[in-house]
């Protein structure tokens, strides 16, 4: 193996790269370094056919253009760095604040009445002037109103029907008024087919997205979401969700025209959200490894047969200067920015 490498590609090594081969097959795997013909040399391989099968083959040579193919895999790579969301849902406002001042600008929440609760809440709006509020959890059209009313909103993330982007359109142009200002949103895709889960079909993605594009003209279509089953196993390959998205991703982008860089793709949460980044995400929604498990003080009373319990969960407020601190540590350690 040659350990002597142009200089424009010393950046991949050792980085994990996903190469579209002919006949519809991918490679993916740890770029080694390079033989004395400056072929690719791939460890860790897996490669995958054009009907998603999968096969594990170890290390590979991959014959080409080392310079031509690394180029293009480049440019399919996002042109900034993923974008942390850290999801403070059940969390206070002190804590969010916290993590505010150590540097974090985007928060998720996923319920309309929580957001518009704690961005109203005057510790936040005192202490956090630059704060992004995310919308991730299931819209509904009857609260559509109340969610556009929230301060410093500024990406809803879940929009999962033509009908729903109408609403939302029609209620933006209202409230905005002489405002020329659009609303970013995401359309929400259902990739893994869970009843359990929201989203639009996967088939459904490029027909609602012309529609937004042509006939909301108060919404800016930023790209795709996707929650994805719970507990993949990673042994098993990538991760099929996050690979839907992308092929939707594509297949938007050629259908439309639109720059493959300026389509969004947010997927990834706390179990995933290194695999998500890996593959592509240009946008990670984190909420426990940040804040904490979450606690839910008040769930008995909102559950038609509670069952009994030995004691009080603890207030969240109690532990929160302790968690704080830890989610300062743990978001010192996170690479992703805050665009």
């Amino acid at each position: 193996m040659s350990k002597a490498h142009p200089p424009e590609l010393k950046k991949f090594m050792d980085k994990k790269l996903s190469l579209k081969l002919n006949g519809g097959r991918h490679v993916q795997g740890i770029l080694r370094g390079f033989d004395p013909f400056m072929n690719l040399v791939v460890d860790d391989s897996l490669e995958m056919g054009p009907g998603g099968q999968q096969n594990s083959i170890g290390m590979v040579v991959i014959r080409g253009n080392s310079i031509i193919m690394l180029e293009a895999l480049e440019r399919t790579l996002p042109a900034v760095p993923p974008r942390l969301v850290a999801v403070s849902k059940t969390k206070p406002p002190d804590m969010v604040v916290e993590a505010y001042r150590q540097g974090q600008r985007n928060f998720g929440e996923n319920y309309v009445n929580e957001l518009v609760d704690k961005a109203s809440d005057p510790l936040i709006l005192a202490s956090c002037p630059e704060i992004k509020w995310h919308f991730i959890g299931h819209l509904q059209k009857n609260n559509v109103n109340k969610l556009l009313g929230v301060p410093n909103l500024f990406l809803v993330e879940t929009v999962d029907s033509m009908k729903l982007a109408d609403r939302v359109n029609s209620s933006w142009q209202r409230l905005r008024g002489a405002s020329t200002q659009r609303l970013k949103v995401m359309l929400q895709i259902n990739t893994s087919g869970e009843q359990s889960k929201h989203g639009l079909p996967p088939e459904e993605a490029v027909n609602t997205v012309k529609h937004i594009v042509s006939q909301c003209s108060a919404l800016h279509f930023s790209g795709l979401m996707t929650i994805g089953r719970h507990g993949y196993d990673l042994t098993l390959g990538p991760n099929p969700d996050f690979q839907m998205l992308l092929s939707r991703r594509q297949e938007v982008c050629d259908s439309l025209k639109l720059p493959l860089e300026e389509v969004e793709l947010s997927m990834g949460m706390s179990t995933d959200f290194e695999h998500a980044i890996e593959v592509g995400a240009t946008n990670v929604r984190v909420g426990s490894i940040i804040f904490g498990n979450r606690e839910y003080p008040n769930s008995a009373a909102n559950t038609p047969n509670p069952s009994p319990a030995p004691s009080p969960a603890p207030s969240p407020e109690k532990s929160s200067k302790v968690v704080s601190e830890e989610a300062a540590k743990k978001m010192q350690h996170l690479t992703v920015s805050g665009h």
